[in-house]
């Protein structure tokens, strides 16, 4: 189940800028000259905390971004968010944007437009790295205003030709890590037949296929036999390419590799743009920040940016017969489970840029999905014997959490690349993913766009009474929200994510702010690769923000 059970947040390694030099990026920002520890005048030392460090300091939070941003490690803003630049995507959603949330919240904590014109450096770069910006496409040949993924996080294909080049074949597997997959290609013992081995390395796994036939009338037919095989050891399927059996002939024999197909993550379009969506509406809130041409501008700029971004994900918009919305994968699409529900905090990723939008705009569109995203999440809620919320990383309305199976045909499957999935996903969600959910959660009570005070209160206390624990006398945290797993120094690293909720429960802030003068997370111990430590900087900014108490 653990190819299921999460999108990896920290998965990715080091980039290096596209869409700006490192060189042009300091001087953008004034970096040049500064030395570390330096980059806001006139704060002073860091005050004296647990460790040496102060995660209450403002000087903590500009020393790292600075060092953040020059280090050159992964999840600059002027990377694309594919792997263009590296063996793995995700830079960007699960990157930079924690860094640009963490500068919305250190300007809503102190109200420095020094933290809006750093944002603005950093939002000018990731969107210049829109796929419509770069050129590129998704598995479609589209070229979108957003931010395309592939390895590790979608599954891929190969696909194959006959003697004379033309396409004949596209194997297919059901697995993410696509780029350690290879189908080889190998004469059978009689004329006319083929057989197929695939392996995928990332895994271990690999299966042979053999006395395979290209014709339709064959019992051997490899379309129906690796469809009646799956799900074996590999996942895989194929597709014939040809329109009729004389157009090409068989695969020519050989190995070749997979490769993971891009496709655009509704989680990680909302985890890119909510930032944009909050500076939008704090202008916009402000006479003060309207009067300046400059901010009043960029507002602007980042609303239409952010409208286009969000339109791209509209064909994945669902709503059942209860008013609930929520996003699906499309079938074909090069998800693990196209054709399926997403996720419950990628649904709401998406919805807290949304939510954010119809805050800032009055827009009734953006009224109607997020206050339909409310009644969803709101839906899968249910209150533990303590009075805390419990909810499962899939709706439980999903196919995921239900179970599908094959129907005989893949036009009638729920899933092109994995057309079975007996064994139910079931597991509570993690408090990481959670922290997404319960942000959108916080958004929609702001907003009036259906959640209430007693939600509030009952998701404060999925973490005071679930999530906060102690270890040999030290704050840590439980891996889930209904308090199993772990504990785990990964997770409650990310227990400062919950501090939006610290509004109905100030103990969710003290305890996470225990978690972190024990663990002493710095950027020395966490190190630039995975994505760098842009969380970091969100969840510094997040304790600090609870800290000031401006809201």
């Amino acid at each position: 189940m653990t190819e299921i059970s999460r999108i990896d947040e920290n998965a990715g390694s080091t980039h290096r800028f596209t869409g700006a030099t490192r060189r042009e990026f300091l001087r953008r920002t004034g970096w040049t000259s500064l030395a570390v520890g330096a980059v806001v005048a006139g704060l002073g030392a860091p005050a004296h905390a647990a460790g040496g460090v102060d995660y209450l300091a403002r000087r903590t939070f500009d020393d790292w971004d600075h060092e953040f941003h020059t280090a050159g490690g992964s999840g600059q803003p002027g990377e694309p968010n594919d792997d263009a630049t590296a063996t793995g995507s995700g830079a960007l959603s699960w990157g930079q944007s924690y860094v640009l949330s963490g500068l919305i919240r250190m300007y809503e904590a102190y109200r420095d437009p020094y933290y809006l014109d750093r944002f603005v450096e950093n939002a000018d770069l990731v969107l210049s790295v829109r796929d419509s910006e770069r050129g590129v496409t998704n598995y479609l040949g589209e070229s979108l205003p957003a931010w395309r993924a592939n390895h590790p996080y979608t599954v891929g294909a190969v696909e194959l030709t006959d003697a004379q080049g033309r396409a004949t074949l596209e194997v297919r597997m059901g697995r993410v890590y696509c780029d350690s997959g290879t189908v080889t290609v190998r004469p059978a013992g009689s004329p006319g037949t083929f057989n197929l081995h695939v392996v995928h390395e990332q895994s271990g796994s690999q299966q042979t296929f053999s006395d395979l036939s290209m014709d339709p009338a064959s019992p051997n037919y490899v379309v129906r036999r690796l469809y009646d095989a799956y799900p074996g050891a590999v996942l895989v399927t194929a597709r014939d390419l040809r329109t009729s059996p004389d157009e090409a002939g068989d695969p020519l024999e050989g190995q070749y590799a997979m490769s993971s197909l891009p496709g655009i993550f509704a989680v990680h379009t909302g985890m890119i743009t909510y930032p944009m969506a909050s500076f939008v509406r704090i202008v916009r809130a402000s006479p003060t920040l309207r009067a300046n041409p400059r901010y009043r501008a960029k507002a602007e700029e980042y609303l239409t940016a952010v409208r286009a971004a969000v339109a791209v994900h509209d064909r994945e918009w669902r709503e059942n017969d209860l008013g609930e919305g929520y996003y699906v994968w499309l079938k074909g699409s090069p998800q693990q489970w196209d054709g399926c529900e997403q996720p419950i905090n990628q649904t709401l990723g998406l919805g807290q840029t949304i939510a954010e939008l119809a805050i800032a705009t009055g827009d009734q569109t953006y009224r109607h999905r997020a206050e339909a995203m409310a009644r969803m999440f709101s839906g899968q809620l249910t209150a533990d014997a303590g009075g805390a919320y419990l909810w499962h990383y899939w709706p439980t309305f999903g196919h995921l959490y239900r179970g599908y199976e094959k129907t005989g045909s893949p036009e009638t499957d729920v899933s092109a690349y994995n057309p079975n999935m007996l064994s139910r996903a079931t597991q509570y969600e993690d408090i990481s993913h959670a922290a997404i959910s319960v942000d959108f959660a916080v958004l929609a009570f702001r907003g009036h766009l259906g959640f209430t005070g007693q939600h509030m209160a009952r998701l404060a206390r999925t973490f005071t009474q679930n999530v906060a624990t102690t270890s040999e006398g030290a704050a840590t945290a439980w891996t889930r929200v209904d308090g199993t797993g772990g504990p785990s120094a990964n997770y409650a690293h990310q227990a400062p994510r919950w501090a939006p909720i610290a509004w109905w429960d100030s103990e969710v802030h003290r305890h996470a702010l225990a978690i972190y003068d024990h663990y002493l997370p710095t950027p020395e111990k966490i190190g630039t690769e995975r994505n760098g430590f842009g969380w970091l900087l969100g969840n510094i900014a997040h304790l600090q923000h609870y800290a000031q108490r401006r809201d």
